[in-house]
């Protein structure tokens, strides 16, 4: 019997490259929440000065600063919920969610411990929960949608 034999199986590549993007993903958050200083510190008065001009042409005044901030901390974990629910087989994927709050958790307890310069708050817990919550459902709804 001569030829080569077959590779790995077409779910299995597909884990391998998820894993693989998780994983650099992760790098990537921890870069950025580890940072010795806030990451935005040289960018607020920018971006206080496009709200302003933002808000002076018509954008309402709730989409401020601090609403920039809790949006950028869901966008920072949904890949966290995509990642982790893609990789995982169907009826473990609420387990992204999971994952993704205590992450968050671990993180904001460690920049409150071992940064001095950045601001832990639940604030941020609940909105890189929210993202990786959202990670998580848009997964869920993408499988479901399939299987029908």
């Amino acid at each position: 019997m001569t030829g080569t034999p077959p590779g790995p199986s077409r779910r299995v590549r597909q884990r391998r490259t998820l894993a693989a993007l998780f994983l650099l993903y992760a790098g990537v958050l921890a870069l950025i929440v580890f940072w010795p200083s806030p990451v935005d510190q040289n960018s607020a008065g920018t971006l206080k000065l496009i709200l302003g001009k933002l808000h002076g042409a018509g954008v309402p005044g709730w989409i401020n600063y601090s609403f920039v901030e809790t949006l950028a901390n869901v966008l920072l974990f949904l890949p966290f919920g995509l990642l982790a629910a893609a990789w995982l087989p169907a009826h473990r994927i609420w387990w992204s969610a999971a994952g993704g709050i205590a992450a968050s958790c671990a993180i904001e307890a460690a920049q409150a411990v071992l940064l001095p310069h950045r601001f832990a708050t639940i604030y941020d817990v609940t909105a890189n929960s929210l993202g990786a919550a959202l990670g998580c459902v848009a997964v869920y709804a993408w499988r479901t949608r399939r299987r029908s």
